[in-house]
């Protein structure tokens, strides 16, 4: 029987990463959705709509009649009451669109807030690591909590299975994306590079020092298809990282290398991308130029916040892997490459110089 995947946020780098995987599965077919159509891969089929507009949700999706649904995307707001509303609403009318369907699996992703907090409430529960997915929700609202809370009652009412992924930071190829480590990294190597600046760890002295993980847009790709065809997995949240841990402190000198930069002496204290970065944009507007690249605007290209959101953490965050592995998911990625393959390709793509 073919199955056939609708991807919310087909655009965003897991959901570009799972549609290039679904698309080179034997027995998927793949639809995506997003507000934007960016470079997809070839043989997904593509439809614009606003998930907060539920009459344009219900329009758009009359005539789909997925297997298989996998929520990739949110939308942030300035106030996390306003991320509850707005991003539980977009999960609500993508599942109510759906409903009679005969839908037979849900997945939902969400990631590792789920156990630090929002941004407004950002660790202030004291934490034990690694995090485990049997951890109790923390005493805050947090959209994630809100995003889960409509799946499971989508899920009771229509009858089909689900599960949750919670991804730390995200690595992978997408362009516009606004939570991309690896391009920010790679344009900000680009103008150390161009300008003679010392390309120096930003975060804070924590991130430098303790363990962190990642998680590989091919490596969650790799879990949801295993949690959407395993009965073993059947509504169950999970973890996902690439099944190692790292520093920074070892990691950074290596990212230096590739880029052919040396890696400047961390001075102990963060020095945050965003202001490092203010006013680059002639100098970016000139790397452009001068290699021929795609005419992003850098803000496009880097999202320098999130960086130094992920950077500047003061607390040690991991996530455990057991659950996922003692049911049968042992996919592992190596995370020097999650970052060096990222970068080949945008630099293939003419993203990056």
């Amino acid at each position: 029987m073919e199955r056939h995947a609708l991807i919310a946020g087909v655009s965003g780098i897991i959901g570009r990463h799972l549609a290039e995987y679904l698309s080179a599965t034997k027995g998927w077919k793949v639809t995506g959705i997003s507000r934007h159509k960016h470079d997809l891969p070839k043989g997904v089929k593509h439809i614009a709509v606003d998930l907060t507009d539920d009459e344009a949700v219900g329009t758009a999706l009359k005539r789909i009649k997925p297997t298989d649904v996998f929520i990739t995307t949110w939308m942030r707001q300035a106030t996390e009451a306003e991320n509850c509303r707005v991003n539980a609403g977009m999960v609500r009318n993508l599942l109510s669109a759906l409903e009679g369907k005969n839908i037979k699996h849900a997945a939902l992703v969400t990631g590792a807030k789920h156990y630090m907090g929002p941004f407004e409430a950002y660790a202030k529960t004291k934490m034990v690591t690694p995090f485990r997915e049997e951890m109790p929700r923390l005493p805050y609202q947090n959209f994630y909590y809100d995003q889960e809370d409509e799946l499971f009652a989508a899920a009771e009412r229509q009858g089909f299975t689900w599960s949750v992924h919670r991804p730390h930071t995200l690595i992978g190829y997408t362009v516009g994306n606004q939570m991309n480590m690896a391009a920010t990294l790679g344009a900000y190597a680009a103008i150390c590079k161009e300008t003679g600046r010392p390309f120096v760890f930003p975060g804070s002295p924590q991130q430098y020092e303790a363990c962190v993980d990642i998680t590989d847009g091919r490596i969650i790709a790799k879990q949801l298809l295993w949690a959407a065809t395993k009965t073993v997995a059947r509504n169950q949240a999970f973890n996902i990282a690439n099944g190692e841990v790292f520093r920074w402190n070892w990691l950074w000198p290596k990212l230096a290398e590739y880029w052919g930069l040396p890696a400047a002496e961390y001075p102990g204290h963060a020095l945050p991308l965003e202001k490092q970065m203010a006013g680059m944009e002639h100098v970016w507007d000139k790397i452009v130029a001068k290699h021929g690249l795609q005419p992003n605007p850098l803000n496009t290209v880097a999202s320098w916040w999130h960086s130094d959101a992920d950077l500047g953490r003061v607390i040690e965050n991991f996530n455990d892997m057991t659950k996922s592995r003692d049911m049968g998911f042992t996919a592992y990625q190596n995370s020097i490459r999650s970052f060096t393959d990222a970068f080949d390709k945008f630099r293939t793509a003419k993203v990056l110089p």
